[in-house]
């Protein structure tokens, strides 16, 4: 049976979805998949065994996607199974972007002595940590995905105004969203109608920096930023003369860098969206399921490489080809996602030697019921 590398702590209850039989632990050999949390994977050298690497969360930053898809390794993430632990941090953020509490709370623990003092002091001091109430302000949203949408929800019925801004979104979760949020056009438009800005979108070429002076120039004085997606969404150098000027009020960040740390106006959280129980139980269980499917049966759901394919649940023989190129195979399902096809063959008479052979295979398996 199937050996399952884990490369960090995974729970016992997603462990535990794994048929009879599987093997899971952090030195097993030949891995038929991988399940990661935080580890990085870009200096690893995968096994030829290897069919499948699950991220037990959202985002895929620490794992090489184009290297896997040209050895033909199926990456999974866990869309969604995460995203109430992390609207809750984001609700909070929203607060501590508003009062500084953070900073508070260390202040009066250096009252720490004073006695009966203690009630004077408070009353004396209290005044440098207020900060504006949320409900009546209008919250931007720039990604409503999984995460957003949620988080849309909460502010909704805390008494904000939503708006938010998400070019993938289809047609039936607009409908859903309009509920609790106004969708606009643009980042541009979302960030000039923003008292606070939440940002939920992946880290790509495109989006890296997407924050910047260029971004901000269009907001309110006194905008507060709550980034719980990625650092490097955010430009550094920008947002600290953001925050110098006073474009920028506050900026709380789960995803602490050197530049962030005792900067007036910062409150940096280290990296505590995901980091319940719920999300984690949640997370390996979503991702060992997927690898179990595609193991043993050849579906894929919620791959970031290879295209979504959904599978009779009964067959004798199956063949899975991962391909880039045109091939003349008598298929059964045929999918294909940013030049990366797969093609499944239920119980057909195929030479599965001659198709390894063909020109832009990248890998070809059998599956027996």
């Amino acid at each position: 049976m199937p050996n399952i590398l884990t490369m960090n702590k995974i729970a016992k209850c997603g462990l535990s979805q794994f048929p009879a039989g599987y093997a899971c632990g952090d030195a097993v050999e030949a891995p038929a998949a991988i399940m990661v949390r935080s580890a990085s994977l870009h200096e690893m050298e995968f096994d030829p065994a290897t069919l499948a690497v699950a991220r037990a969360g959202a985002g895929v930053n620490n794992v090489p996607i184009d290297a896997c898809t040209e050895k033909g390794i199926c990456v999974f993430n866990t869309p969604g199974a995460n995203a109430n632990g992390v609207k809750e941090l984001v609700i909070m953020g929203l607060f501590m972007a508003s009062r500084k509490v953070a900073e508070a709370i260390d202040w009066c623990k250096g009252l720490k002595g004073e006695g009966a003092n203690v009630g004077k002091l408070v009353e004396k001091g209290k005044g440098a940590f207020g900060g504006p109430e949320i409900m009546g302000k209008t919250l931007g949203l720039i990604g409503v995905g999984a995460i957003g949408g949620l988080v849309a929800g909460a502010a909704a019925a805390l008494g904000m105004t939503v708006v938010g801004y998400d070019p993938y979104l289809s047609e039936d979760a607009k409908a859903v969203l309009a509920q609790s949020l106004k969708l606009l056009d643009g980042m541009a438009e979302v960030i000039a109608q923003s008292d606070y800005l939440s940002l939920h979108a992946p880290l790509t070429p495109e989006t890296k920096g997407f924050i910047n002076a260029e971004s901000l120039a269009g907001a309110k004085d006194g905008l507060r930023i709550v980034n719980t997606a990625r650092a490097d969404l955010v430009n550094s150098t920008d947002i600290l003369a953001a925050l110098e000027s006073g474009k920028v009020a506050a900026y709380v960040v789960d995803f602490p860098t050197d530049e962030m740390i005792n900067v007036p106006g910062v409150t940096a959280i280290p990296h505590l969206g995901a980091s319940t129980p719920e999300s984690e139980d949640n997370c390996a269980i979503m991702a060992a399921k997927q690898l179990t499917a595609y193991i043993e049966r050849g579906e894929i759901k919620n791959s970031v490489n290879l295209p979504a394919t959904a599978l009779p649940a009964s067959f004798g023989t199956r063949v899975c080809v991962i391909h880039t190129k045109p091939l003349n195979l008598p298929a059964c399902t045929v999918n294909t996602r940013g030049g990366i096809t797969y093609t499944v063959i239920d119980d057909g008479d195929v030479d599965t030697d001659a198709i390894a052979a063909m020109d832009g295979v990248l890998k070809v398996r059998v599956l027996k019921a």
